[in-house]
């Protein structure tokens, strides 16, 4: 959030220079956490908006396309154009792994900027609350994200060319892709609160979320079960985003891997506004 839109907050809600005070919620606002989550319009809407306030943004989004476009089209990844087969599979086989550098990119300076600078302390004082700020932040950068995935929409129709798509197969896909990429960016985010260098939120949230995404590998889990024995490797599995993530691309809307998604990405997001609430009372 920059200087500008952190001004333009405080004066919203500012009934004198002296004296803060929250503004009215929106319609709709109150319903969604109440009080607790106060402001998360406002910090939504400008931090979305920052992302389009400089080329930066537009020049991520070019990356994120040329790089997934060449991961399913490549003869050494996806050949989608060899296998010529009416499924997306070749794009979402590898979109975990590309978000795990790609979503702590986005991630990196949603907290360490504002750390970095001093001015977590003067948001933090805001007419805004600590969860309505954290989640305001959140959704920006997750819809940010879903920007990205909407413009893989010429690969969509390319399968369509080519056959009959299972649709239902497609939309859980994408689903499986948007749950990925809040999973990875409540991650990010708690680097990002922890780290007043965005470069070592971002190493820190990569080596965590390829993490997550190894254990899913069958060469993970044989080795842990050879070690630690057949518990251990299955409680090594059940951590793994992979599995979940292909159940969900192979059109299955299971309950457990939903359940997954939302359990992992509340308790990383409950444990960065931890982090700053660590820093609000400090």
């Amino acid at each position: 959030m920059s200087a500008q839109d952190r001004g333009t907050i405080a004066s919203t809600g500012a009934g004198s220079a002296a004296t803060p005070r929250a503004e009215p919620a929106a319609p709709g606002e109150s319903s969604f956490g109440g009080a607790r989550f106060a402001g998360w319009r406002a910090v939504f809407r400008r931090e979305f908006r920052s992302y389009f306030a400089t080329p930066l943004g537009y020049i991520f989004l070019v990356l994120f396309l040329l790089a997934s476009g060449y991961l399913m089209v490549s003869r050494d990844f996806g050949r989608f154009l060899e296998l010529r087969q009416a499924s997306l599979d070749p794009l979402f086989t590898y979109i975990p792994w590309l978000f795990s550098v790609v979503v702590p990119a986005v991630a990196m300076r949603l907290w360490a900027e504002e750390r970095k600078s001093g001015t977590v302390e003067l948001l933090l004082t805001l007419p805004v609350t600590l969860e309505g700020t954290y989640l305001g932040k959140f959704l920006a950068g997750l819809s940010f994200l879903g920007v990205g995935l909407a413009l893989t929409w010429p690969a969509v129709l390319q399968v369509a060319r080519l056959g009959s798509p299972d649709w239902g197969h497609v939309l859980a896909g994408y689903l499986g892709c948007v749950l990925t990429a809040a999973a990875f960016l409540a991650v990010g985010m708690l680097f990002s609160a922890l780290s007043k260098n965005q470069v070592v939120a971002f190493i820190l949230a990569v080596a965590a979320c390829v993490s997550f995404l190894l254990v899913g590998l069958p060469q993970t889990q044989e080795a842990v079960g050879l070690w630690l024995g057949g518990y251990a490797e299955r409680l090594v599995a059940s951590l793994s985003l992979v599995d979940h993530f292909e159940t969900l691309t192979r059109g299955l809307l299971e309950v457990r891997a939903l359940l997954f998604y939302l359990v992992f990405t509340v308790v990383w997001l409950a444990g960065g506004a931890l982090v700053l609430g660590q820093t609000k009372t400090s």
